[in-house]
């Protein structure tokens, strides 16, 4: 896999076009590959198909941070060892994209949790070590810590060598989605979410944070196409929390969005959702894969609207997609299978909180008994509108 880094300070097409044409490449999953083969341009390697996984939001609650400082020994945070359980998922797969919902606060803190996050900078050294690529980072949190927030955000997931989008610190950076590669094909993330709680981007930086507008989002995802992008992936902040069922916001965009064709073909390939807080439905829609939710990846004891404690905020799905090189006389790649996999944030269990693969927890005969209950509670949530007809399976 490589990542696409740009320094480009022009925007749309051709901040676009200089990055997947001339860019250095860094691989996450692997040392850089800066010397091209011989007659092939980035880019252009030989077509074969690729695995790309997904989770959901990373929302470290006071007790997650303080879990962190333990782990790392009570010098700094550690978060790896909160995610060691799918490491072997994500770092399996050819593309990985996470999650990062909240902001990072100056190093050596303050930290806070909810209700306004600045969380550890570690965080992006924990996910690159766990294997992820790429990560939205438009949520309703993204401007809790102002914009030095957001910078500090995107400088640590740069300096751990982790794409991003969905926030900026320049308006060229808002206008290019994170470019990677995978199987021969430029894949391009695009992010945004519904709202930033009331919180106002700075009057002079409108472009700090990308704010849904389906129009918007169909103009980028078809300006990547024309600069070369074969896939376009949309990671969308949106729905009610604590809602299993996508709300009718939620499908009326799906909706909108896989139905825009260009040239016959669509627009976005893939949809990835997060912020409910609960695992939603997947779905195929207009011959589109949507994940209405993927639910909480790393998150504290979840209390709901209610007050109570909801253990539904502590799971969670990994979605994985293979994608396959168009047919002939198609130029478009497809989704050729679709899997998803329950994961849970256990806090129940005796130790430290950990986010387990539930799946590979009961394979191996060992699980505490309310592993069973939680996957079967999640499969019968996340096939609730169909998906199974449609092919989505889960690996048991």
């Amino acid at each position: 896999m490589r990542v696409y880094k740009t320094t480009s300070t022009t925007t749309g097409a051709l901040a676009l076009a200089a990055a997947l044409l001339a860019a250095v490449t860094a691989c996450a999953h692997g040392p850089a590959d800066t010397t091209p083969d011989e007659g092939k341009a980035p880019g252009k390697e030989a077509r074969s198909p690729f695995t790309l996984v997904a989770t959901g939001d990373i929302l470290p609650h006071d007790s997650v941070i303080e879990q962190a400082g333990r782990d790392a020994g009570g010098d700094g945070h550690d978060f790896a060892p909160m995610l060691a359980g799918v490491k072997p998922v994500i770092s399996a797969a050819d593309l990985a994209i996470c999650h990062v919902e909240t902001s990072f606060g100056p190093a050596g803190g303050p930290y806070t949790g909810y209700p306004s996050f600045a969380s550890p900078p570690q965080i992006a050294a924990a996910v690159e070590a766990t294997g992820y690529d790429s990560c939205s980072t438009a949520s309703n949190h993204t401007l809790d810590s102002g914009f030095p927030g957001v910078r500090r955000t995107l400088d640590a997931l740069d300096a751990a060598g982790v794409a991003h989008t969905g926030s900026a610190r320049t308006p060229a950076e808002a206008q290019r989605p994170a470019l990677l590669e995978a199987g021969g094909a430029i894949v391009a993330q695009l992010a945004y979410t519904y709202g930033t709680n009331g919180i106002s981007a700075p009057p002079d930086k409108p472009w700090a944070v990308n704010i849904t507008d389906p129009e918007r989002i169909v103009s980028d995802a078809r300006r990547a196409r024309r600069a070369g992008a074969d896939v376009v992936v949309v990671s969308l902040h949106w729905g009610t929390e604590w809602q299993d069922a996508p709300d009718a916001a939620q499908r009326r965009l799906a909706r909108e969005l896989t139905a825009s064709r260009s040239a016959g073909a669509p627009d976005v390939d893939l949809i990835l959702g997060t912020h409910a807080h609960v695992p939603q439905a997947y779905e195929k829609v207009n011959g589109t894969w949507v994940v209405y939710g993927m639910g909480d990846q790393i998150a504290g004891r979840m209390i709901n609207h209610a007050g109570e404690r909801d253990p539904r905020g502590n799971q969670g799905t990994i979605g994985r997609f293979t994608f396959s090189p168009p047919d002939p006389g198609s130029a478009r790649w497809r989704v050729t299978k679709a899997e998803f996999l329950p994961q849970l944030m256990d806090h129940e269990s005796a130790g430290p909180p950990r986010v387990v693969d539930l799946n590979a927890e009961l394979a191996d005969g060992d699980a505490p008994e309310h592993y069973e209950r939680v996957r079967d509670r999640i499969g019968d949530v996340v096939l609730s509108r169909g998906a199974e007809a449609d092919g989505l399976t889960t690996p048991r």
